[in-house]
């Protein structure tokens, strides 16, 4: 009798942890604003390089201090290699995979996203002082994932 009642109650203890751990995550996701995309523009991944704006990919200003970067991703280089924007530039990257989910991230920047085929990635970001900055890919997308790196120059 002993024995089942220790049972019930390592049983009941067991549930309301689980049931603490996933409250927290629940919290931790809603406070920190973490969501999946609402709406994701979309392009055939085997069309990507004669779809616009991936058909020209480059660095194209919008406006006054506005630029967008537009890049392809794919095994293994990011296409341009190379970006040059001013500093104090409001730079949105418009980023998209013609084959493999790949990464594209600037370290020490809010730079940080996954690149999927097909789905169309926008990341915007001010660089505030001129320098250069790495462009890896942060997600293993094959035998020449080691490779896969790019930079951005930042003129004053």
């Amino acid at each position: 009798m002993k024995m089942e009642r220790l049972e019930k109650v390592f049983l009941w203890s067991t549930a309301v942890v689980l049931a603490l751990f996933f409250g927290g995550i629940v919290l931790s996701v809603s406070e920190s604003g973490i969501h999946l995309p609402d709406k994701v523009d979309t392009i055939d991944p085997t069309e990507v390089s004669s779809t616009p704006p991936f058909d020209a990919p480059g660095v194209y200003e919008r406006g006054a201090g506005e630029y967008e970067v537009v890049v392809i991703a794919k095994a293994w280089a990011f296409e341009p290699a190379e970006i040059t924007v001013p500093a104090d530039a409001e730079v949105t990257f418009t980023v998209t995979s013609q084959d493999v989910i790949h990464g594209f991230m600037i370290p020490e920047t809010q730079v940080n996203a996954m690149v999927i085929p097909g789905h169309i990635t926008r990341v915007t970001y001010t660089f505030d002082e001129a320098g250069e900055h790495n462009i890896i890919c942060h997600e293993f997308c094959g035998i020449g994932h080691h490779g896969m790196f790019g930079k951005v120059v930042v003129e004053g």
